[in-house]
């Protein structure tokens, strides 16, 4: 992508471990998180932080006290006051968009540099009271007297009390993602087993990729608080010693009685942070550095919530293909967001069908698939973790390192979202 003779570089990236929720991160929030990467990204690149244009920063379930994520992390990572900064949020697909929009600030020649990424802490989310306890606290607190104060809560009820928590379904159809994988399972003919070996595929290329170092270059080692006598080095997530059959006695989790879906074969809660530094390609240069590689094209694309919910990718790649002037033979390596085995299962099929190029895409061909060893060569969310505003961040950056680790010039990026959403990237390196 050029936009006015501009191309965009991706310098460089990092990221936090991912730890399961409710581990590790269990007393650090999203915006800590983010403040660990983007400072580490700023170490690791010696940029100096005076040379930051703008800071685009993504997340999904939002602090209360701390709505804009992006804010927060430029003041807490050593970035001048004086760069503006703003929060994006599409879905799983949170940091993808942070590093398009920041990408397009560059094309558009208002920035240099950008620092993107994403965050999410599903520890630490806000939990909600009901409207008629909302109802009763503020009238409360603005009651006069004491006996004023007893009774705005009359009316309160222990149903009143229940707690809300941020919603796993969508709004409009009442379907949970879980449910959504289930569906997609059915109507694709998506096996258990298939998605069991799929998911242990997931877990022994991590396991791999983390013993020789691929996976652990990317990552900041993170010392925890209070006390940070506590550190993390490396993903929690990943399960050396998983294997099939453990995997298939794990029980359906979405659809008891008839399901395909368990934890096993679906990425778990997770916490985690990531960072990823954009500039100009004359700046780059201009700077000393040597790009990881170069954002070649993107698509975004959605489809109705009530049809297969998390195949929006399909919808997108053709597009991103076109945009970047190739096709999926010129892909080489190809990295799928894992939410669940059965939805990467269903991408790939459809990816790979002449049938649905035509029905639902109005195209001729399908844009097929590379071979099984070019996709998620590392592993993906199912094994290292979901942070679902930080994993398009660490997508990319895993990538562009197993890229240039190969001498390979082409990877496509696929992630699929909630509300039905897509998206799609080409990069390069030269």
């Amino acid at each position: 992508m050029k936009g006015n003779g501009r191309r965009v570089a991706i310098v460089d990236g990092c990221r936090t471990p991912f730890a399961k929720s409710g581990t590790a991160f269990r007393d650090m929030s999203a915006v800590e998180l983010g403040k660990i990467s983007v400072r580490e990204l700023i170490a690791r690149t010696d940029l100096d932080p005076k040379e930051i244009d703008h800071v685009v920063y993504g997340t999904v379930v939002q602090s209360v006290q701390e709505p804009n994520i992006a804010r927060e992390v430029t003041l807490g990572a050593g970035i001048p006051p004086s760069v503006p900064s703003f929060t994006v949020a599409r879905a799983c697909a949170s940091s993808n968009q942070a590093i398009t929009s920041g990408a397009e600030q560059i094309m558009m020649g208002h920035a240099d540099v950008a620092v993107a990424g994403g965050a999410e802490s599903l520890t630490d989310i806000p939990i909600l009271f009901s409207p008629k306890m909302r109802e009763a606290l503020v009238r409360a607190s603005k009651a006069k007297s004491l006996g004023d104060r007893i009774r705005a809560f009359a009316s309160v009820r222990p149903a009143h009390l229940a707690p809300i928590t941020p919603a796993i379904a969508e709004p409009t159809t009442g379907e949970t993602m879980g449910e959504s994988a289930e569906k997609m399972a059915k109507l694709n003919g998506i096996s258990r087993e298939e998605q069991d070996r799929w998911a242990l595929r997931s877990h022994q290329l991590a396991a791999a990729a983390t013993a020789d170092g691929r996976l652990t270059r990317e990552i900041v080692t993170t010392y925890i608080p209070p006390n940070y006598d506590e550190v993390l080095a490396q993903d929690n997530g990943i399960r050396a010693d998983t294997s099939y059959e453990k995997l298939s006695t794990l029980k359906p989790v979405f659809d008891r009685k008839f399901g395909t879906v368990t934890a096993g074969n679906a990425s778990p809660l997770t916490d985690g942070a990531s960072a990823v530094l954009l500039m100009s390609e004359e700046k780059a240069k201009a700077l000393g550095y040597e790009p990881l590689g170069y954002i070649r094209s993107y698509a975004y694309a959605a489809l109705a919530p009530d049809d297969q919910l998390l195949q929006g990718p399909v919808y997108a790649a053709p597009i991103a293909l076109e945009r970047a002037g190739l096709s999926m033979k010129d892909i080489d390596l190809l990295d799928i967001h894992e939410a669940f085995a059965a939805q990467v299962l269903s991408n790939l099929q459809w990816f790979d069908s002449d049938r649905i190029a035509r029905e639902r895409l109005g195209r001729d061909k399908a844009i097929g698939i590379p071979s099984d060893d070019r996709i998620n060569v590392m592993g993906g969310s199912i094994a290292i973790g979901h942070p679902f505003g930080a994993t398009g961040g660490r997508i990319t950056v895993t990538l562009l390192n197993e890229l240039k680790r190969r001498g390979e010039q082409f990877g496509m990026i696929s992630v699929c979202a909630a509300g039905a959403l897509g998206f799609v990237m080409v990069v390069e390196t030269e």
